[in-house]
């Protein structure tokens, strides 16, 4: 099974990567994009008999920082 994971800042939470991304962005021309929150992308390929539930275990305890970011899970 593989699963996919999908990190980003909370709400609320000031995005410096975000920001800089937005900046480089309007420096190139692209003077319409108002805002840019930057978040990871994790693909765990997992053993027969993986859940969903190990996964979420995977994310409080490691791939996320749950005080300042929210994450979502996608298995394929």
């Amino acid at each position: 099974m593989k699963a996919r994971v999908h990190v980003m800042l909370k709400n609320g939470v000031l995005d410096p990567q975000g920001e800089a991304v937005r900046h480089a962005l309007g420096a190139l021309g692209f003077d319409k994009v108002e805002g840019v929150r930057q978040g990871k992308v994790i693909d765990l390929d997992l053993a027969e008999g993986a859940t969903e539930a190990d996964v979420t275990a995977m994310c409080e305890k490691l791939l996320a920082n749950t005080v300042i970011e929210s994450y979502s899970i996608e298995l394929q």
